[in-house]
């Protein structure tokens, strides 16, 4: 595991210094701990003509140690009233699920959930999509979800 977890941290370090120099829009990240490349601390802007424009949303991306063959965690640390976000702040989308097919989930195609060859951009952009369009069809928060009434 040792060999797995040495290539986890040496990619996300490449991802964490791309990031840091060329992040997404609206997005900026940081380490949590200095010595922890597993633990990220990431700032978003909400997205133009949204609910969330103009707010700042501080998250937590958490990776395992087997990276990148299993997708990170990634949590609001701020709070966050959406769809696809828990009420402790996990963020539910496609891009964040075990890959491969979900018998569970019908609406999910494994094309949709992680695959190895993301990477944290694909997540970023992914989030900062989700806050400008939820998917109310499989809320996380069944209360954010919009029902029309």
């Amino acid at each position: 595991m040792a060999g797995a977890t040495d290539y986890a941290r040496e990619l996300l370090r490449r991802q964490f210094l791309e990031m840091s120099r060329n992040p997404p829009e609206g997005v900026s990240v940081g380490l949590g701990d200095d010595e922890n490349i597993f633990n990220w601390e990431i700032m978003l802007v909400g997205p133009p003509d949204t609910l969330y424009e103009g707010g700042f949303f501080k998250c937590v991306l958490e990776f395992p140690p087997n990276f990148p063959n299993m997708p990170p965690k990634m949590t609001f640390k701020s709070e966050m009233w959406h769809p696809n976000v828990y009420a402790n702040g996990v963020v539910c989308i496609s891009i964040l699920h075990p890959p491969g097919e979900d018998q569970l989930n019908q609406q999910e195609t494994a094309d949709e959930r992680w695959r190895p060859i993301l990477g944290v951009e694909s997540i970023l952009v992914s989030v900062i999509s989700m806050l400008s369009d939820p998917n109310d069809d499989s809320p996380a928060n069944i209360d954010a979800a919009g029902r029309g009434d």
